[in-house]
């Protein structure tokens, strides 16, 4: 009966590859991270060399090529390769087929607000690739009571906003200016200003809001103003009118509110309160002949995020 040797049936490991070893058929060797069998006896020829050996399982020398902690392996067109840990907060980018992973900036999120309460130049900070930009009309002036007792002032109506998402690749500076709130209607049976408009250069802006007309004046339209060329364009709040009614005390008219709110509210036999970011100033009413002042519309306003 033949004698089968058990171990001459499977692949026999040898570990690292020596030169100076002598290798038969099935004997399986590492070397530079991948593992070779060798198909004929040999001395001295590296697994490399394909008429003594096969590769068996194709590694790389992960080992030398992982050399500081938080290093990540990959692969390029030619073999295993270390990309070195990247600035705290980057992200890993795929930059797709046949080309090679990097570390890049983490981005789209808000990074900083610019506010405009009067008029000036937008300066784009570095890095930042699109702004998204809220532009706001002034408010209407309040009116005045009259020298009539109770007839009370209409408020003035708020401003309009227009809101724009722009890519700011392209943008270094751009000129905003801020409408001006509507002066207030001025004892003596005065009616409000009108707000100004306010403008983000070229790309967006909004008119201001009507002013509120004085008491025993309050038949025409009190309208708020209006946002144009943005992505949303909103129009300002009516404000409440005033009244004719001379037989009985009574709060003169609020204004209307713009995007921000900012109304100012109407007074009996005082001042009325103004706007603010927009919002249309109060009226005014009075028990007396003595008349008072309506509230001045607030100022436009404009808000510029900043995103990468």
């Amino acid at each position: 009966m033949a004698t089968i040797n058990i171990g001459s049936i499977k692949f026999k490991w040898k570990g690292t590859y020596a030169g100076a070893t002598a290798y038969t058929v099935d004997d399986v060797v590492e070397y530079n991270g991948s593992s070779y069998i060798c198909i004929q006896a040999s001395t001295g020829n590296l697994p490399t060399d394909t008429a003594y050996w096969e590769t068996m399982a194709e590694g790389g020398d992960v080992a030398t090529t992982l050399t500081t902690q938080g290093d990540i392996l990959y692969r390029d067109g030619s073999g295993l390769q270390r990309l070195g840990a990247g600035t705290s907060g980057d992200f890993l980018k795929t930059q797709g087929t046949g080309a090679n992973p990097v570390w890049a900036s983490a981005g789209g999120g808000l990074q900083s607000i610019q506010t405009f309460t009067s008029s000036g130049t937008y300066t784009k900070p570095s890095g930042i690739n699109k702004i998204k930009v809220y532009i706001t009309g002034g408010g209407g002036g309040g009116g005045s009571s009259n020298a009539t007792a109770n007839h009370s002032g209409g408020g003035g109506a708020g401003g309009g906003t227009a809101i724009e998402l722009l890519d700011a690749t392209s943008i270094t500076t751009v000129t905003v200016t801020i409408g001006a709130g509507g002066t207030a209607g001025a004892s003596g049976s005065s009616t409000g200003g009108n707000g100004g408009t306010s403008s983000f250069g070229s790309y967006c802006s909004a008119t201001g809001g009507t002013g509120g007309h004085f008491g025993g004046n309050i038949n025409s339209e009190i309208s708020g103003g209006i946002g144009s060329n943005g992505d949303l364009n909103l129009k300002g709040n009516a404000s409440q009118g005033g009244n004719d009614n001379n037989s009985f005390g009574n709060t003169a008219g609020h204004g209307g509110g713009s995007f921000w709110g900012g109304a100012g509210f109407g007074r009996y036999n005082n001042t009325a309160e103004s706007g603010v970011l927009g919002g249309g100033g109060g009226g005014a009413n009075t028990t007396s002949s003595y008349e008072q002042s309506g509230g001045a519309g607030g100022s436009g306003f404009c808000v510029v995020e900043e995103y990468k």
